[in-house]
């Protein structure tokens, strides 16, 4: 089970709707969209590497919230399709690993080495997840998107966790604030590997699928 539900995400998909269908009337288009998210994530990246921690929780989940908006459009306008779902998740994955990247940059420059090897910890078990959905819907287990509803920490969990630490980490400073981000990447990490021990097990239980017999 994930901490976002099925309903959860359709109601805020339904929310984003209106703005997308907004962007879309003043030309931007759903792959548009896609690439200004990954240009946000990429500078929350150079912020972070500058150890300004809050601007870059800000712009973390800005770019979160921002990521509804291209499939929200696609959606609205009939252009969803094979291509726009390559590269909402090509450029998804891309981003969340430039951010960690910019973590651990701001962690070393700060003094903070433990702290860029947490990310790079968090780093990996992030990436973990998506390669645990990916692999198992190319292998034919878990049709459609009913993988993205398996596990305690699937992306938009961990944009919280991550903004709240990040602005943590800025609004208490020094050594606190290394400790409050040494913990929300700790947490990452182990929410994470919980996670894609869940879709391991998920796929387990399923039959295996009649072309791969």
């Amino acid at each position: 089970m994930s901490v976002v539900s099925p309903n959860l995400r359709t109601r805020v998909r339904g929310i984003a709707v209106p703005i997308a269908v907004a962007m879309g009337k003043v030309g931007l288009t759903p792959n548009g969209l896609t690439l200004i998210g990954f240009a946000i994530a990429i500078v929350a990246a150079i912020v972070a590497g500058f150890q300004s921690w809050i601007l870059a929780g800000v712009l973390v989940v800005f770019g979160g919230v921002f990521d509804l908006f291209d499939g929200a459009l696609a959606r609205a306008t009939g252009k969803a399709g094979p291509l726009g779902a390559f590269m909402d998740s090509v450029f998804d994955r891309w981003g969340e690993g430039v951010i960690y990247v910019g973590i651990a940059w701001g962690c070393v420059s700060g003094g903070f080495p433990e702290g860029a090897v947490l990310s790079a910890a968090a780093l990996m078990s992030a990436f973990m997840v998506s390669y645990a959905r990916a692999k198992s819907e190319s292998e034919g287990f878990t049709p459609g998107k009913g993988m993205a509803n398996v596990g305690l920490a699937p992306r938009e969990i961990r944009i919280v966790i991550l903004t709240v630490g990040l602005i943590l980490t800025g609004i208490l400073g020094g050594t606190r604030g290394q400790n409050a981000l040494a913990l929300t990447l700790g947490i990452i990490t182990v929410l994470a590997t919980i996670t894609v021990i869940q879709r391991v097990l998920h796929v387990l239980r399923q039959p295996i699928p009649e072309e791969t017999k």
